[in-house]
């Protein structure tokens, strides 16, 4: 009997553990479906689990795009303008050109310019180096041919006639005295003997062709024919000068007294009309010279043809032409010219800016004085610049034409 209870016993309790079992399973199903399930979990009534129904997938709602943002402009800084001080110019060591208005250093002022004499025939045109002339002269020689005078300040070895100048002809005693108002060092190839006289008489120093030292100062172009073929360089007369032991410098009392210059280019307010200009010295020899207003300078022709420097191949153009009538008349047979100019007056024409005006002039050979007077009687004042003086014969005034 006790082995038979013993049997349901161990029947009862190993129905028992599979009971525990099976439950404990069950239970722990339940538990992962509340965890796991949408909706899952104990709603706190007691009641079954029940599994919320999965919901239809929603379709997300476009947002918008924002737009991009407007960037904000960065303006430059803006500095306030300033109106430029314009700069002093003080030309400390220079002072104005007695010869032709330009600041030049006060050394080149000290000096004592070279007056070269200029052959003036055709064969002999165009001249090389005369466009580096601050003044040029013109007047008769003999035969209705002419001769040219330039008066040069501060060339040196960047100077364009360096090397070449000329060809140069033989002085005339007028031009000596030219030459003397400017205490300047006259250049010539040759002199007629009242030449020879006036220069003795002026005591002016002076570097001839001829002389010994003409090999010094002078050479020959081969290539062009005698007598028209002497030129002087820069070198040369150096060397002449040294070899001569002539004053370079001005004397402490030179004091020029031609003309004054204005500030700046001024036309005459008043005048008669001067676009074209002649000269007519002779039946051989009429240049004439015709005014640019673009430029407000005149342009220098003559036989038939533009003048020109060799050397730059470049027109000769001046600011100012005056026109200075002497009395003349013909020193002997030969034709050779003479000009009453020791002590002597007369009239003339400055000529600037397409305007022509009356002058007078004064001239005392003895005491190298020479001055040209506007008007009213002030000495003329003229613009800066180049300047070319005819010196013109008053009986021809009438072939003068100024237009």
């Amino acid at each position: 009997m006790k082995e038979f209870f013993a049997k349901i016993l161990d029947l009862i309790k190993s129905h028992l553990v599979v009971c525990i079992i099976g439950c404990a399973v069950l239970i722990g199903a339940v538990v992962c479906l509340c965890i796991f399930l949408p909706g899952g979990g104990n709603d706190g009534t007691g009641g079954s689990i029940i599994p919320e129904p999965t919901a239809a997938p929603l379709t997300p709602t476009a947002q918008p795009t924002p737009e991009p943002a407007t960037p904000t402009p960065v303006l430059p800084e803006t500095t306030p303008e300033v109106t430029p001080i314009p700069e002093e110019i003080t030309h400390e060591g220079e002072v104005i050109s007695v010869l032709d208005g330009t600041w030049v250093p006060e050394e080149t002022a000290a000096k004592r310019p070279y007056a070269i004499m200029f052959n003036n025939i055709g064969v002999a045109n165009p001249q090389s180096g005369i466009g580096d002339a601050k003044i040029l002269y013109e007047a008769l020689a003999e035969g209705g041919i002419t001769r040219l005078m330039g008066v040069f300040e501060g060339l040196n070895d960047e100077s364009g006639c360096k090397d070449r100048i000329g060809s140069c002809r033989s002085a005339r005693h007028y031009f000596a005295s030219f030459a003397d108002e400017y205490d300047a060092i006259f250049i010539h190839f040759g002199e007629t003997t009242y030449a020879e006289k006036k220069i003795k008489k002026l005591k002016l120093d002076h570097l001839e062709g001829t002389y010994w030292v003409g090999d010094t100062v002078f050479y020959r172009d081969k290539d062009i024919k005698a007598p028209h073929n002497a030129f002087a360089s820069l070198e040369g007369i150096i060397n002449g000068i040294e070899a001569m032991k002539i004053r370079t410098d001005h004397k402490e009392d030179f004091k020029p007294n031609h003309f004054v210059f204005n500030e700046e280019f001024k036309a005459p307010l008043s005048g008669s009309d001067a676009f074209l200009i002649r000269l007519d010295y002779s039946t051989y020899m009429s240049p004439y010279f015709v005014y640019d207003a673009s430029t407000k300078q005149y342009t220098r022709y003559q036989f038939d043809d533009v003048h020109i420097d060799k050397n730059t191949q470049t027109p000769l153009m001046f600011d100012n032409i005056i026109i200075q009538l002497v009395k003349e008349w013909n020193k002997d047979e030969n034709g050779y010219q003479d000009m009453e100019l020791e002590d002597a007056s007369g009239n003339g024409y400055y000529i600037t800016g397409g305007k022509s005006v009356p002058i007078t002039w004064k001239k005392n050979e003895k005491n190298k004085f020479m001055s040209y007077y506007d008007e009213n009687g002030e000495v003329l004042s003229i613009n800066p610049g180049r300047t070319f003086i005819s010196v013109f014969p008053n009986h021809r005034s009438d072939k003068l034409v100024i237009e």
